[in-house]
């Protein structure tokens, strides 16, 4: 099942960037071999986990089969390329020169299997300053400028708590390999795919987080940053999401908090008069919402037809009306491990569909 059954993936990366890509591609229906070393991937590690299996580790290595090999053995190196042989694209993200030095990088390979896509992930590219240094995603977050434009009112910078860097990395190796796999049905040819994660990151960013920084000639006025509106509103009991970009999401907005009053106000007639007057607009705000529950405003909001919405905590999303709607949720069975619960793959192919329900992550110990 799937829109990519048929094509066979050698994945060769470790912890986020290149697993959490090759998941994707397992989900529409690649078959994806895992390979580790008996140590194990790293993130076998991170979080909670039962046995050699952790969440994280299972959530961007699932549906593949695994392979313990030894790189530097023989034996290793011959179960590997017996698979690089079947392949029609391979993925690693060794530090550059890694791979190379292993005898696995572009050019040993493409020798080997001509027509491959060989995908290389790295962290900061293969030149320049920080091309041999040891790449993380807090570690990219700050150099991409992600933690700058996370500053709140104090100024100070801030990560934005989840790996987003290495994901958004991930599915920028994701959309490439299958790019150049259509580019290899269309010419015969294969091709070496370079992703870094500050290029990602940096791409990710940029529309919103350097808009004051895109005009080169005849710069206009900057803008206030993102970062100065994208805020939560407190209730009574909670938090919610609001936004009024549009004037008649404004008046929606005030209807559903019963703010004639706000709708009124001849500062707030307008989103640049509401950017001009947003300590004003903050404190008129700040005390209409926290009149209200949670819960009443979200209703409200809809009713209203406006934008907003509650803030889940994440036993909320569990039971979230819209995410169990969707769909949102699977569960794995894992044999001795049990049920695992991830989350469902978002894209919906009407002709070939993606499995409900993928098979469970490679175990390291004679369990794949």
């Amino acid at each position: 099942m799937g829109p990519l059954k048929g094509f066979r993936i050698v994945d060769m990366s470790q912890v986020i960037s290149g697993p959490f890509a090759t998941a994707w591609l397992a989900d529409q229906g690649a078959d994806v071999v895992k390979v580790e070393d008996a140590r194990g991937d790293p993130s076998r590690l991170i979080g909670p986990r039962k046995d050699d299996m952790s969440a994280l580790y299972f959530a961007v290595n699932r549906g593949k089969r695994g392979l313990v090999a030894d790189l530097k053995s023989e034996e290793g190196r011959a179960a590997v390329w017996a698979e690089i042989e079947q392949a029609d694209a391979l993925v690693q993200n060794f530090r550059p020169g890694v791979a190379e030095r292993l005898g696995f990088g572009y050019a040993a390979v493409a020798a080997r299997r001509p027509g491959i896509v060989y995908c290389s992930i790295s962290g900061f590219g293969t030149t320049g300053p920080r091309a041999a240094a040891r790449a993380y995603d807090a570690i990219v977050q700050a150099v991409a400028g992600f933690a700058a434009c996370q500053a709140g009112p104090s100024g100070e910078p801030e990560l934005v708590r989840s790996y987003v860097c290495d994901k958004v990395t991930a599915l920028v190796a994701t959309q490439a390999i299958t790019a150049a796999l259509l580019s290899r049905e269309r010419t015969g040819r294969g091709q070496h795919v370079e992703v870094n994660m500050l290029d990602a990151g940096l791409a990710f960013l940029w529309p919103e987080g350097m808009w004051n920084d895109a005009f080169l000639d005849d710069p206009p006025a900057p803008a206030p940053e993102v970062s100065t509106t994208y805020r939560l509103w407190r209730t009574r009991d909670g938090h919610v999401s609001l936004s009024a970009l549009q004037q008649v999401e404004f008046e929606a907005m005030c209807r559903a908090l019963d703010a004639p009053d706000i709708a009124a106000d001849p500062r707030f007639a307008s989103a640049s008069l509401r950017m001009a007057h947003r300590l004003e607009y903050r404190a008129a705000m700040e005390a209409r919402v926290a009149s209200w529950t949670t819960a009443e405003l979200d209703a409200r909001l809809a009713r209203e037809d406006a934008a907003g919405g509650r803030v889940n905590s994440r036993e909320d999303l569990l039971d979230d009306p819209q995410v169990l709607e969707n769909g949102g949720f699977i569960e794995i069975d894992a044999a001795d491990l049990g049920r695992v619960r991830g989350a469902r793959h978002p894209a919906r192919f009407s002709e070939t569909p993606v499995s409900p329900r993928p098979h469970p992550a490679p175990r390291l110990r004679s369990k794949s």
